[in-house]
């Protein structure tokens, strides 16, 4: 991906990393005057790729501190523009001194994210390139880690453009054909072209698939705990948070608002969320509270459907509305410890007998939750790259606008067939940045830390 270059943009300075006393810590600066600033403040000439043992000085000359100073010349630095790292103590007032003395000589502080989004913009990184920075820095684990590091790499926009050369390659091939609307579609290669079209939408399947597992590693699976009153779903948060995080009594409608609780499977970090027991009835705050159950379930990866094990019939009828749309759900029978016999009917994948009260089926619990949140690809979801919520979304909008220059080409409407496959090759190009509006720039790299 290139982009013309910018050269009249300005300097910028920013901590990079602050260990603290003792470590290391580094002001970076990028732009057309990092080098010039860079060498007023070492008091010497700077070589590119050199690494230089400096004094750092103010404007009288005084020192600040001693270092390393480094320079990178455009293109090849992380930025793409000239590049100068300034290596001192990791004490803060050190640093905050040379980002002073930066300011001084002409550079300005940099926003969040900002050295990433020029990177992005001289053509070093692709969009979802540079959000996979921001995700490596804030990885909790090594698998997360190395996640992002495959995002990094470019494993998932390499995903992307073949996806994105495939749809443009059909979308050729429509508009060529309208050429010739006179003709029969099947004399202009259309056996061809719907075997194009089998081919992309597998492809799309797929890519959305481990995308979403990707979303899942970065942000965790969004799991809400719903049944009807009673059924024990604030016993079973206590259990799997492991401490007393939601109150537990007898009486129905004890929890009235929505408790978040975020637990950890083996490196995926899962979002339960305790909600209002769900039955017709109740005052007006428990109807609040029922309501807002409802809401987050519109917005959850997981329904853990926590019911009497005495009576799953009812329950189920009860939360049946509620949970209709849900992608996954989770039946959990509970308070096996009050069964006058063993469950008569076996536990399969979205169904477990438990009892949150005596820990009794946890351990299956905890299991089929890790196997949830890396999307049933075990050990294969190790081969994941780290993603984020748009891009499950652009994945989504390109699936349905493929399925709808589907049916339109079923209809030999190939206008309509190639504006919908155009929207789709936009949607794909979103996620890398080859199709991008400012603002969605402006929300992306403003979630950066500072120096990057």
């Amino acid at each position: 991906m290139t982009h013309a270059p910018t050269p009249d943009r300005d300097t910028i300075a920013a901590i990079a990393t602050a260990p603290g006393a003792g470590g290391v810590g580094i002001v970076r600066l990028s732009g057309p005057r990092a080098r010039e600033i860079g060498e007023g403040i070492a008091a010497r000439r700077l070589q590119a790729r050199r690494a230089h043992h400096v004094r750092f000085v103010d404007g009288d000359g005084a020192a600040i501190d001693d270092g390393i100073a480094l320079y990178f010349a455009a293109p090849a630095s992380y930025t793409g523009e000239d590049v100068v790292e300034l290596q001192a103590h990791g004490s803060p007032a050190v640093l905050q001194a040379l980002v002073e003395r930066c300011g001084a000589l002409g550079a300005r502080r940099a926003r969040p994210g900002e050295f990433s989004e020029r990177a992005f913009l001289e053509g070093r990184l692709d969009l979802a390139q540079a959000e996979a920075v921001a995700d490596l820095i804030a990885a909790a684990d090594a698998r997360a880690a190395r996640a992002a590091r495959r995002a990094l790499d470019g494993e998932f926009s390499r995903r992307v453009d073949a996806l994105a050369d495939d749809l443009l390659a059909v979308r050729v091939h429509v508009e060529a054909a309208i050429d010739f609307a006179d003709e029969p579609l099947d004399t202009l290669g259309g056996a061809a072209l719907r075997q194009r079209f089998d081919a992309l939408s597998l492809a799309l399947d797929a890519l959305l698939a481990a995308t979403e597992r990707g979303r899942r590693l970065r942000d965790g699976l969004h799991a809400v705990i719903v049944g009807p009153p009673n059924a024990g779903k604030s016993s079973l948060l206590n259990a799997l948070a492991g401490s007393d995080r939601a109150i537990v009594t007898d009486i129905a409608g004890t929890t009235r608002d929505l408790l978040h609780e975020t637990i950890r499977a083996d490196g995926v970090e899962l979002t339960l969320v305790d909600t209002a027991g769900l039955r017709d009835g109740g005052d007006a705050i428990e109807r609040e509270g029922m309501r807002r159950a409802r809401e987050e379930l519109a917005r959850a990866d997981l329904a853990i459907v926590v019911l009497d094990a005495r009576d799953p019939d009812g329950g189920r009828a009860a939360v049946a509305d509620a949970i209709a749309a849900v992608p996954q759900r989770l039946w959990l029978h509970n308070k096996a410890d009050l069964l006058d016999a063993p469950a008569a009917v076996a536990d399969g994948e979205d169904r477990l007998t438990l009892s949150a009260r005596t820990g009794q089926g946890l351990d299956a619990l905890h299991a089929r939750l890790r196997a949830l949140a890396q999307g049933e690809a075990g050990d294969a979801a190790e081969g994941a790259f780290t993603a984020r919520a748009r891009h499950v979304d652009a994945l989504r909008r390109a699936q349905a606008e493929l399925a709808d220059a589907r049916v339109q080409i079923g209809r030999e409407a190939l206008d309509l067939a190639a504006e919908s496959l155009r929207q789709g090759h936009d949607a794909l190009g979103e996620i890398t940045g080859r199709v991008r509006a400012d603002d969605l720039l402006g929300h992306i790299f403003s979630s950066f830390c500072i120096g990057k």
